[in-house]
């Protein structure tokens, strides 16, 4: 049974009624539809329609674009749907997860950095302000993953760090405001990633702490999301086997299932130990963590016979649909079952009020609601916190403040920082033009067209030439990569640091903070985490001796190797 009075649903009688008259209203095709949460690429009319009319889905990530086509495309979804729809959102830097002309705010290891639980308030302020101006009411954050292991390819900036308190006061600040704005959060990824140095998108990782661990650490960390209200956990393709053979002993190897489909991790350590009495949905279903562990036409209706009430994204969503309608006729999923899970999505719902918005025709505010997105407010935010968290790791040299009359001639090296798809926006140019205005003279090694001649001109060639070294780094972590690591420009290497001995020569990253593992011997070394005109803009002031440097380390940048702190 659901609790619709307690936490976190809280609602009164009419609510409740309007959960209870809802669900007698449907059909079991109906209530299979209020499962799914598909991803929207299209602003196609017909086929929106198709998904909230024929399919009848219980909610909707769509990805983010202008804010003024979203709120349409949102209103639009809205009005045709029967049952108002969870619209969901990656809210975990700002209101760029909403709408691409939204507010970042900054990466959740930037907002660790200033070590100011007020920051993230701010960025959930940001988060839930913006994302309801274009419609949306579900924030997928914040992350609350512990970065224990620097290899994970994954967690990374998107964490509150590698120190449990920290992430526990941060995401609990985060989650409460998100709430008090109108929106659901979704804590994630259960049982908690961070410790396998592998990704969930492209395998069934571990969590391998001991139950001691684990209690200690992402289970404080979900304790503390839960009491302060949480309405939705999302469960990541993550085994746990400690605590899975402690829930049941009887369990093999081969029978260790990730949280999305581990009934004992769902039931027995979810709802039962934590008390989580809200809504469980999974993470993206089309990942090879859940596709690899079951053979999907079992595993779809799996997943919510395990626990879970919301499944995530589709393969296909028809073919998905079917899977579910043949899972409760062969006995895999019960009526019972699923009745729950829509009693848990339609409980979200009515908590958020969205019963009333719809009869009120307010679930989409108008036009005016647009003018949030990088209001002044959010944006003097957005530089506040880039100033509080650049962090100055080491300095062994003592090179800064560096300036136009002593390193004016500057070779810099720029890594990552692609455009397109699942790449970082590239900021090194707005970083150049800064540097340049400042009276810096910049050069930037061209390692396509490099003259191999170069490399065997000796130390003289490069010191007349040069009075600095600049590497400004945005390799950021993203989905379906293996590693964040440098690979030095073929052949030989060429922009590697070699000269450190003979030029003064500084690391800036704006991503990833474990650098020093691939340049552990550069003495001048500076942690941004986020790729922002704001962080940017910061650094410089910095770099120039005219702002102090105030972040914390939110984790280990020197990777517990002793060389990389020389």
């Amino acid at each position: 049974m659901v609790d619709l009075h307690a936490k976190p649903f809280h609602l009164d009688d009419d609510g409740i009624g309007w959960v209870k008259d809802t669900l007698a209203s449907m059909d079991l095709a109906a209530k299979v539809g209020q499962l799914f949460c598909p991803i929207g690429f299209t602003d196609d009319k017909e086929q929106l329609a198709k998904l909230t009319q024929k399919m009848r889905i219980g909610g909707i990530l769509y990805r983010p674009g202008s804010g003024e086509k979203v709120q349409e495309t949102h209103r639009y979804l809205q009005e045709t749907s029967e049952i108002p729809l969870l619209i969901a959102a990656n809210l975990e830097a700002g209101g760029n997860g909403s709408a691409v002309d939204g507010t970042f705010f900054g990466k959740q290891l930037q907002v660790a950095a200033t070590d100011n639980t007020e920051m993230a308030r701010r960025l959930g302020v940001i988060a839930a302000r913006e994302g309801s101006a274009v419609g949306v009411n579900w924030a997928f954050a914040p992350v609350v993953d512990i970065d224990v292991n620097f290899r994970n390819p994954i967690t990374n900036v998107r964490t509150f760090g590698s120190e449990p308190e920290r992430v526990a006061r941060m995401s609990k600040a985060y989650t409460a405001t998100v709430q008090e704005h109108g929106v659901a959060v979704s804590i994630k990824h259960f049982p908690g990633d961070g410790v396998d140095e592998r990704d969930h998108h492209l395998l069934t990782s571990i969590n391998s702490l001991s139950v001691e661990e684990w209690d200690a650490t992402f289970g404080n960390v979900y304790q503390e999301c839960i009491d302060a209200g949480a309405m939705s956990v999302m469960v990541g393709h993550i085994a746990y086997p400690a605590y899975s053979k402690q829930l049941r002993p009887e369990l093999k190897d081969t029978d260790i299932m990730p949280g999305t489909l581990a009934p004992e991790l769902l039931n027995d350590l979810l709802r039962g130990k934590l008390g989580f009495n809200g809504l469980i949905t999974t993470d993206a279903t089309p990942m090879a963590g859940f596709m690899m562990a079951m053979k999907r036409e079992t595993a779809v209706p799996a997943s919510i016979a395990a626990g879970c009430d919301m499944f995530l994204f589709n393969k296909s969503i028809e073919e998905d649909f079917f899977f579910m309608m043949k899972g409760i006729e062969t006995g895999i999923l019960t009526v019972e079952r699923l009745d729950e899970a829509v009693t848990r999505i339609l409980g979200v719902k009515a908590s958020l009020g969205l019963h009333t918005k719809k009869r009120e025709g307010t679930l989409v505010p108008g036009l005016e609601a647009l003018s949030v997105l990088k209001c002044d407010e959010h944006m003097r935010w957005a530089g506040e916190c880039a100033d509080q968290s650049v962090t100055l790791v080491k300095d062994t040299q003592q090179l800064l403040p560096i300036s136009p009359e002593r390193h004016k001639r500057i070779l810099l090296f720029s890594l990552g920082g692609e455009d397109g798809l699942f790449k970082s926006t590239n900021i090194a140019p707005y970083f150049i033009s800064k540097l340049e205005a400042e009276g810096f003279e910049v050069k930037i090694f061209d390692t396509k067209n490099f003259d191999l001649r170069a490399m065997f001109a000796g130390v003289k060639a490069m010191t007349d030439q040069y009075d600095a070294a600049i590497y400004f780094s945005n390799m950021e972590t993203h989905s379906n990569q293996t590693v964040v690591r440098i690979n030095w420009a073929p052949p030989f290497g060429l922009d590697m640091p070699w000269f450190i001995q003979e030029l003064p020569t500084m690391f800036i990253s704006v991503a990833n903070p474990y650098h020093l593992l691939d340049v552990p011997r550069i003495p001048t070394f500076i942690n941004a985490y986020s790729a922002s005109e704001q962080v940017v803009d910061a650094i410089i002031e910095k770099l120039l001796g005219r702002s102090s440097f105030k972040g914390i380390n939110p984790v280990d940048p020197f990777c517990g190797y002793w060389d990389t702190r020389l």
